[in-house]
């Protein structure tokens, strides 16, 4: 991997519940996994041309897709009700919380920062 320019930055996101992770979900579990690994990896790598790497870990986030899975059951009600059961700040994530986490830690604010998976889940993974 070529890094051309210092100051680079790089951010990917993968799941908060790992470990011990979810049930029924080995693949997708694992795939999150070998993404905080990379982070981890390319961070140890490129430290020393000024690239960092983290790894946002972001809870449930109402999203139109989480909205679209959760029509799609046969109780739509029960469903957001157990969503909303899992979540100990008892509300989802906003795609703007995440996305001002991604610009804080693309920021020089945040310059000492690197190789870290940064968990926002409201508690869900306490």
């Amino acid at each position: 991997m070529d890094m051309a320019a210092e100051d680079t930055y790089l951010c990917s996101t993968a799941e908060p519940s790992l470990p011990p992770g979810v049930v029924n979900r080995c693949v997708y579990s694992t795939t999150k996994a070998a993404v905080i690994g990379l982070t981890k990896a390319v961070a140890a790598d490129f430290i020393q041309q000024g690239v960092r790497c983290n790894c946002v870990c972001p809870g449930t986030v109402d999203t139109p897709s989480l909205q679209e899975r959760i029509q799609a059951r046969p109780n739509p009600e029960e469903a957001l009700s157990d969503f909303l059961k899992r979540q100990k700040t008892g509300r989802f994530a906003t795609a703007e919380e995440i996305a001002l986490l991604c610009v804080y830690l693309a920021s020089d604010e945040s310059a000492y920062v690197t190789g870290n998976p940064v968990i926002i889940d409201g508690g869900w993974s306490l």
